[in-house]
């Protein structure tokens, strides 16, 4: 049992070796893309929500303090992953997700990587998008 276990591990371990986030996100479905997306959307939401809440604590405790630079560029790049025009309609954000990877030049870039770029250009944040773009394909085509 342990040795099939081991064996399973060991295969599985050579095969993810030889995958790119764009296999990844190919190998699922309509339905589990639009989930992925949607799951992506609700960590972000969920991360944004604790921050905050933890600065409304510090903010309560000391009322000299002041909420530094850091805080709002924080939530600008969360915000970079999320969608704003597209709203809940994640079947698009999928479709373009679909056309992302379909270029060969994107096949290595991680798929968080790839939705921030996505979401972006969405959004009509083109400038933005192409500098992640060009970053990423750098980064991850060595």
């Amino acid at each position: 049992m342990i040795n099939r276990l081991l064996s399973l591990l060991f295969i599985t371990a050579i095969w993810a070796q030889n995958s790119t986030p764009a296999d990844f996100w190919k190998g699922y479905s309509q339905e589990e893309k639009i989930a992925f997306i949607n799951g992506a959307y609700g960590a972000i939401a969920k991360l944004k929500s604790h921050h905050q809440a933890e600065v409304r604590k510090q903010f309560l405790h000391d009322k000299n303090w002041v909420e530094h630079y850091y805080i709002e560029r924080f939530y600008e790049i969360a915000d970079e992953y999320r969608s704003q025009e597209v709203g809940y309609n994640l079947k698009i954000l999928a479709l373009h997700m679909d056309a992302f990877y379909s270029n060969s030049d994107n096949l290595n870039i991680p798929v968080m990587e790839a939705l921030r770029v996505v979401s972006l250009m969405q959004d009509g944040e083109n400038k933005k998008a192409n500098v992640r773009l060009l970053r990423a394909q750098r980064k991850y085509n060595k």
